[in-house]
């Protein structure tokens, strides 16, 4: 069963513009699956978990565009990153030849990978100015339901159309826990796949195919050991002498394992807001997990029940929206870090997310109940800054839409998304 990924619009845009697109994304979030159905009928592809492929590709790279000359895709191309440099050549050679007879340009080369940690380098060495990088996640919750959906923002009058548009968008308490429980892998939310065995293969996989070679074999149970430990730690700030303390690691190590996972798209660390900053800014990035169901999976929690009472309910509900935020942008080619950031200071005073926009400032409170009690308290700190701050909101589990007080509206998570 296929799922239609608000993704597909900026791929499709990418292929007027670019001879080639490299989509990086996490293992099994449908870069394949979504690759092939938009140009599969026209391309060939390559897949490098192919030995014989992956040997012909690291032996021979000439000799391998010559068995797959292109239109081509190729899957898992971080196995073999001198085919960049081959890439290059052709894609130049290409262009002249376009050039001379006065052609249009074409999309030759469509690459997915796994991991940007070992992309990223050879992509601005060899392919600069040639591809377009698309970031892809898992699903969101309007992708489940089959609606199209839209790149967040907090306008009150676009939002209230839509609540009014989706009539129907409302789920219970139980029913969005029901969703982080469950989480965005497409193999799971299709039922193609039992939760519990998927995700242990999943984490089983990307230690063997994505993280072995990087760290050091002596390492890998400690690292099983870190990466559960961080998915307790979702939601907060990273203090990596504390996590390498747990863990048993130094800080270095600590800090380019964070880096390993977050280059492969399993979190994503959220930065402060730095703009005329003062000393009592605090400086560490919050950590988020971009799959909530990995995330619970790792924390070994049992049931949506369950999670739903526990203790470390609110940072899973905090996770949750800031991943669906973060996949928002992600689905409209637009960067998050961009725009994405969050406050707290040495007073402990904390602003959730801060969206800026337009040169302003757009706080939102994340609040896993209903009407909670004073929602923006901290909203004035963000003076500071010297810059306009705009009506924000608070995300919380309401019904509907409803203007809190000059400084917010309450937004039900419900509707993240539409």
């Amino acid at each position: 069963m296929y799922i239609n990924r608000d993704i597909e619009r900026v791929l499709l845009d990418a292929a007027e513009s670019f001879q080639v697109i490299t989509i990086y994304g996490s293992r099994q979030v449908g870069k394949s699956t979504t690759v092939n159905r938009l140009f599969g009928d026209a391309f060939e592809t390559v897949t490098l978990d192919d030995a014989e492929e992956l040997d012909l590709a690291l032996s021979n790279p000439r000799a391998f565009f010559e068995s797959h000359p292109w239109p081509l895709i190729i899957d898992e191309v971080q196995k073999a990153i001198g085919l960049l440099s081959e890439i290059k050549i052709i894609v130049d050679e290409q262009r002249l030849a376009w050039m001379k007879n006065n052609e249009p340009r074409r999309l030759m080369f469509v690459l997915t990978g796994s991991n940007q940690f070992e992309l990223q380098e050879g992509i601005s060495e060899s392919l600069a100015g040639r591809t377009a990088v698309v970031n892809m996640s898992g699903l969101t919750q309007v992708e489940k339901r089959g609606i199209s959906g839209s790149l967040f923002d907090v306008d009150l009058s676009e939002l209230l159309k839509k609540q009014r548009d989706y009539k129907n968008f409302y789920r219970t308490g139980q029913a969005v826990f029901h969703d982080i429980f469950q989480g965005g892998m497409p193999d799971v939310c299709t039922g193609e796949s039992k939760r519990e065995i998927y995700y242990k293969a999943y984490i089983d996989t990307y230690i063997e195919k994505d993280v072995r070679k990087l760290i050091n074999a002596s390492g890998e149970m400690q690292f099983r050991r870190f990466i559960s430990l961080l998915a307790l730690r979702t939601a907060q700030e990273v203090v990596y002498s504390d996590i390498a303390n747990s863990v048993g690691i130094n800080v270095e190590t600590c800090k380019r394992w964070m880096s390993i996972l977050q280059t492969s798209g399993i979190i994503y660390l959220l930065e402060p807001y730095m703009a005329n900053a003062s000393k009592r800014i605090i400086k560490a990035p919050k950590l988020y997990f971009m799959d909530t169901g990995l995330c619970a999976y790792l924390c070994k929690w049992p049931d949506a029940r369950m999670l739903m009472d526990c203790a470390m309910s609110g940072a899973f509900f905090e996770t949750y929206v800031v991943s669906e935020i973060i996949k928002s942008f992600y689905n409209h080619g637009v960067a998050p870090n961009q725009y994405i950031y969050y406050y707290r200071d040495i007073d402990k005073k904390e602003v959730d997310i801060l969206l800026v926009k337009d040169g302003a400032l757009y706080p939102i409170e994340i609040k896993k109940g209903i009407a909670p009690s004073k929602p923006t308290k901290n909203f004035n700190v963000l003076e500071k800054y010297n810059m306009p701050i705009r009506q924000g909101m608070v995300i919380d589990n309401a019904e509907k839409i409803r203007v809190l007080n000059d400084k917010a509206f309450v937004f039900p998570v419900s509707l993240l998304g539409y």
